[in-house]
């Protein structure tokens, strides 16, 4: 830019809405991510030009039509391949991909392992419903134990995945969760992810009312949720409810729920939220009422002072361009090597 051209105007929702009609069924939380994501992108001052969706397939991954900018509608599961490649070619983009637990999870959760231990810098928001919506209910990786369904009619016998913990154990570096009908904190909670220099890992918890409707109302519906939603801050005591907190069970690692005020127990007794403790964030996202509250808000980020992928790749790259052109002939001829005669008869053994 010159001294001479305008500034960029301020964008607005409707700068990032497209034209396409939206397509969900009604009352699916998919809306209020979108509009959440909407939002969003104005107050973290990104251009259109600049910013990318890709997605795989699945009732989430319609999400780059509804964005009035660049995207990639791809294949089942290879959206985090995809999306690698694209910040690999223009590091300066501002990559989001989007995918859900059936997409994310099965047939694509090896590549999701890989984008999340090389620490690109772009963010992933996985919508997390607990069914295959897209094709007609069948139980996905994160239905829990028993759910009936069209592949499961007799109840699921597979244990299923908690996406916040698949993220830690595969060396995320940032990890959080929000609630599709908490606009607020889902809100912030991704602005985190976008600030962070990195992979930033969201779970968003997401109501499908047609195949799997309320499957997180012991924890949304808003006549529990004081009770059983632990909103995380780093550095505060991780207090929820009347006067309800987590600590450690003394003499012991595991957490235990106790209340504020009863048998001596004070604020001081309780865990501190530190997002940079690794430990600390599976411990949270293995909890799950009706015994515990479920943890959202950031869970884990490192404070590691670590290289993303792409630039730590397009370094190397560099530094071999450095050493100058190689010679792939004698590269292919150096060290052991060996001509195969093509007349059967030179063969010995016959």
């Amino acid at each position: 830019m010159t001294p001479l051209d305008p500034p960029n105007p301020p964008l607005t929702r409707k700068d990032f809405t497209s034209d396409q009609e939206v397509r969900w069924c009604p009352g699916c939380g998919d809306y209020a991510i979108l509009a959440a994501v909407q939002r969003m992108l104005p107050e973290l001052g990104v251009r259109r030009e600049n910013t990318v969706f890709i997605s795989g397939i699945g009732c989430s991954s319609r999400f780059p039509y509804y964005m009035n900018t660049y995207g990639f509608h791809t294949i089942h599961g290879r959206a985090p391949a995809i999306a690698t490649g694209l910040k690999l070619a223009n590091p300066q983009l501002d990559v989001w991909l989007i995918t859900g637990d059936g997409d994310g999870l099965s047939i694509g959760g090896n590549h999701l392992i890989h984008v999340l231990r090389r620490n690109l810098n772009l963010q992933i928001i996985l919508f997390n419903n607990r069914i295959y919506g897209l094709t007609k209910g069948q139980y996905s990786p994160t239905s829990l134990l028993g759910k009936r369904s069209p592949s499961s009619p007799m109840g699921s016998v597979d244990n299923p995945i908690a996406p916040a913990a698949f993220a830690l154990g595969c060396g995320a570096r940032f990890v959080a969760r929000g609630i599709d009908t908490d606009a607020k904190n889902l809100i912030a909670t991704l602005k985190r992810a976008h600030e962070f220099q990195g992979t930033g890992f969201v779970e968003v918890f997401q109501n499908c009312p047609v195949f799997n409707d309320g499957a997180f109302d012991h924890f949304t519906a808003k006549d529990v949720a004081a009770q059983q939603q632990l909103h995380l801050e780093h550095g505060k005591p991780m207090r929820f409810g009347d006067n309800k907190g987590l600590r450690l069970r003394p003499g012991s690692l595991d957490i235990e729920v106790v209340t504020v005020g009863e048998d001596g127990v004070t604020e001081a007794d309780l865990l501190v939220h530190d997002e940079t403790n690794r430990s600390q964030a599976f411990l949270l996202a293995n909890l799950d009422p009706p015994t515990f509250p479920v943890a959202v808000g950031v869970l884990f980020r490192s404070d590691e002072n670590l290289v993303p992928f792409e630039v730590g790749m397009h370094e190397q790259n560099k530094q071999a361009r450095a050493r100058g052109l190689g010679d792939l002939n004698a590269l292919m001829r150096k060290g052991h090597t060996w001509k195969v005669d093509a007349d059967p008869s030179a063969d010995p053994a016959g």
